[in-house]
């Protein structure tokens, strides 16, 4: 049972689950696939108009689009469907000594399941691994990216509070930083709208509103300093 044809399509998944990851590791990151916009934004809690509008956000935001780059999240759930499809397909095979068409079929479609959702889980921190090794350990490389703002709303320096964006660094790797405005701005980004990244102070990170009044008045002052 364990090399029999019935486990060919998982082999098959597996292999090209493995493949995927090998092309990652030699590509330093293979985050390319992948662009933050705020058009994309699958949070849980994002508003919509129809229950089916929602469903289908909580289901992609479960299966980890939106969270963790394309291609290693194809290469996490191949690997994890060919793996999880091949135990069944064991196990259950020795138990009933059969397997038919029927019972195939919802090893298949309920193996695929388990592994979309497994894979939006595990895609996440293996990422940030990928990003933390292959990438230039200096923070200053965020200075000029932008970024989507993940949390409700980004704070001031002076409230003592700290929001979260969204960024892709110059090898388009996935991070998520913590950030503050400087206290001179006029303009507070909500969840989904775009950040410039100005600076970077211990753990914390500086944006601004991008295409905003704040931005032309940093340029300017910035252009004047040089």
């Amino acid at each position: 049972m364990l090399f029999s044809l019935n486990n060919l399509p998982y082999w098959i998944f597996l292999g090209m689950g493995i493949l995927l990851f090998f092309f990652m590791i030699i590509s330093g990151g293979g985050g390319e696939d992948f662009d933050i916009d705020a058009d994309v934004d699958v949070d849980a809690d994002v508003d919509a108009d129809s229950n089916h509008e929602l469903g289908f956000g909580q289901f992609l935001g479960w299966a980890g689009i939106g969270k963790a780059p394309l291609i290693l999240l194809l290469a996490t759930d191949l690997s994890l469907w060919g793996l999880l499809g091949w135990m069944l397909n064991v196990w259950i095979g020795g138990v009933s000594n059969n397997i038919g068409s029927f019972i195939g079929s919802i090893i298949l479609f309920g193996s695929l399941i388990i592994s979309l959702l497994l894979g939006g889980l595990i895609a996440q921190p293996i990422g940030k691994i990928f990003a933390e090794f292959g990438e230039d350990v200096s923070s200053d490389r965020l200075i000029g990216c932008i970024g989507i703002v993940t949390s409700a709303y980004i704070p001031t320096q002076n409230q003592g509070r700290i929001g979260q964006v969204d960024v892709l660094d110059a090898k388009r790797n996935l991070l998520t930083i913590s950030a503050v405005l400087p206290d001179w701005v006029t303009v507070a980004p909500q969840r989904g709208e775009r950040v410039l990244i100005i600076e970077h102070q211990a753990q914390i990170y500086v944006v601004i509103a991008k295409d905003s009044h704040d931005e032309e008045y940093w340029l300017t002052n910035s252009s004047r300093r040089d």
